[in-house]
């Protein structure tokens, strides 16, 4: 069973996070980044990608695409905020 990060991991966990370009949302406890691409079909593509991934770790994110521009918030909905499956995907996101 995942578990809702505790205020030490959090801190080790977000921080790089945080400088990578992810953004703590002020309204829940969940993270959020924008990702932008050349066009669409490269977009729609990283997104399959990331599909692919968020899949066979069973922790699917909340996004949106226009166009070229990819956003994105994870958070872990049993945990009712960030849990480590947040860092690792948002981790797997920023590589791909």
């Amino acid at each position: 069973m995942t578990e809702k990060l505790s205020d030490t991991a959090r801190k080790t966990v977000l921080d790089p996070l945080l400088e990578a370009g992810w953004t703590l949302l002020e309204d829940r406890d969940a993270i959020s980044k924008t990702y932008k691409f050349e066009d669409f079909t490269e977009a729609f593509g990283w997104m399959t990608r990331a599909a692919m991934w968020a899949e066979k770790w069973n922790h699917h994110p909340e996004w949106s695409n226009v166009y070229n521009r990819v956003e994105v918030t994870l958070t872990t909905h049993d945990v009712d905020g960030l849990s480590s499956l947040d860092a690792k995907l948002a981790r797997k996101l920023d590589a791909l």
